[in-house]
């Protein structure tokens, strides 16, 4: 059985060169940066290279790129330090937000009293950012806007340079979770005056366990981990060299390649929701996600019109990978806030949300036999089959 990877927004297949650059480094650079001998300080290159790379990226000093090991602790880290550190008695935050964001306010709010103010999407998933405005207008606590750059379930984007010129003029900070946009989104921070972002390589075809934090200079941010002085004091902690390099090396390839990965994932995804909408009868699709320009290229978010709880197992069964949902959710009992924001009772009572996230390794040919599974699934409930061919 030919295996179907189309769970891109879970986690990306490593890329060849990312691979032989991370066991290059494993097999000559196992120095520890913080050394002083040769051996530490060709690791220490290593890291520094790449923390350029990633700052000519985003348009920012290398000092303000500090390595974690994911987007869950670069989020955590901002936050938190945010409340500890820097006076933030207020957060402004949405139900759209990524579990780890999500729980990490409640954190905050539960045991040191932080308030937190939720605004509230409509039914595509969009913000209205006067909802925003008045949010800030509203109170003089020093407030921090955790508001994140594109929807990991249903794609939609945010307008991060707009939120940041609004918390920039109501004197807030501004952090977003870029973890599903970074390298698949030309990002210019020195444009774009926000305070905080945050990275996770896997995401990009780079390995897990690695990704950094953007933390403007200007705003005196501490670490939360401490020990030691390694990461501009902000993370302590002996660097994991392999994986910085793999990150550095999968970011390249796609800002190198950005333009071509980007133009062929669209004409999959408008492959994909062509061949949905033209062979299920009664598919829609969740928040902005099927609008090819107005939503992150490599989310598709299907809301099949029939309840099967068990779908993502039956894909998996032929040799499908999709998910009902975040990964980081997909174990729970219930659907995700993001899910129950967007979708109503009886849609949420008698339909079923499935997302398929893209890479450029994707065909059409992958998402033919996605299709033909799903078409097999939903005949099963009484659901016709159109007569449109999608090949």
């Amino acid at each position: 059985m030919n295996r179907i990877y189309l769970d891109n927004a879970a986690t990306t297949p490593l890329a060849e060169e990312v691979i032989d650059a991370m066991v290059d480094v494993m097999k000559v650079n196992y120095g520890n940066p913080s050394s002083t001998h040769t051996f530490g300080q060709e690791a220490k290159v290593l890291i520094e290279n790449v923390r350029r790379e990633a700052a000519e990226y985003l348009h920012v000093s290398p000092s303000e790129i500090i390595f974690t090991s994911c987007g869950t602790e670069s989020n955590n880290m901002i936050i938190k330090s945010c409340v500890n550190h820097l006076g933030v008695q207020r957060i402004i935050t949405s139900p759209l937000e990524h579990k780890c964001v999500a729980e990490t306010v409640l954190d905050v709010k539960k045991r040191l009293g932080v308030e937190v103010v939720y605004l509230r999407p409509d039914k595509k998933g969009d913000l209205d950012l006067k909802d925003l405005e008045q949010a800030l207008k509203s109170s003089d606590k020093k407030t921090l806007v955790t508001l994140m750059h594109a929807n990991n379930e249903i794609g939609n984007m945010l307008d991060i340079a707009e939120v940041s010129t609004l918390c920039k003029e109501h004197g807030a900070l501004f952090h977003s979770d870029t973890v599903q946009s970074m390298a698949h989104t030309a990002l210019d921070f020195s444009k774009i005056p926000l305070d905080f972002a945050s990275c996770s390589a896997h995401k990009f075809h780079g390995p897990k366990g690695s990704g950094f934090a953007f933390v403007r200079r200007s705003s005196a941010l501490k670490g939360i981990i401490t020990g030691g002085p390694q990461e501009r004091s902000i993370r302590a902690g002996t660097e994991n060299v392999c994986g910085i390099v793999g990150l550095g090396t999968a970011l390249q390839l796609c800002v190198d390649h950005m333009d071509e990965y980007e133009q062929r994932i669209k004409e999959v995804k408008k492959y994909a929701i062509d061949a949905l909408a033209n062979n299920i009868v009664g598919v829609r699709f969740n928040g902005r996600s099927a609008e090819i320009d107005r939503s992150l290229y490599t989310v598709l978010s299907v809301l099949l019109p029939f309840k099967d709880p068990m779908i993502g197992l039956k894909l998996d069964m032929k040799g499908i990978a999709v998910s009902q949902g975040s990964a980081c959710s997909s174990g729970a009992s219930h659907p995700s806030m993001v899910m129950m924001t967007v979708l109503d009772d009886n849609e949420m009572e008698h339909c079923t949300p499935l997302r398929v996230s893209f890479s450029h390794f994707t065909t059409k040919h992958e998402i033919d036999a996605l299709v033909d599974a799903l078409v097999e699934i939903s005949e099963t409930f009484g659901i016709e089959k159109a007569n449109i061919e999608h090949r």
